[in-house]
């Protein structure tokens, strides 16, 4: 079956934070210890993150927006 362009432009979006998280990886090797905990702590609360993401795709009905 043939995905729809909805999805397809969903599929991107992800692409793209993968390479956004790949930056990310390749600049914390710059960065002072106390950069690390305080990127680290922003990333840990930051909402929604991929598990929501993830939730919300395996589950039987779309979340309330």
């Amino acid at each position: 079956m043939p995905l729809s362009g909805e999805a397809i432009r969903l599929m991107n979006y992800i692409d793209d934070v993968a390479v956004t998280l790949r930056r990310v990886l390749a600049t914390i090797p710059t960065l002072t210890a106390e950069e690390r905990a305080r990127v680290a702590e922003h990333l840990l609360h930051a909402s929604p993150n991929a598990e929501d993401v993830a939730q919300a795709l395996t589950a039987r009905s779309a979340p309330i927006a």
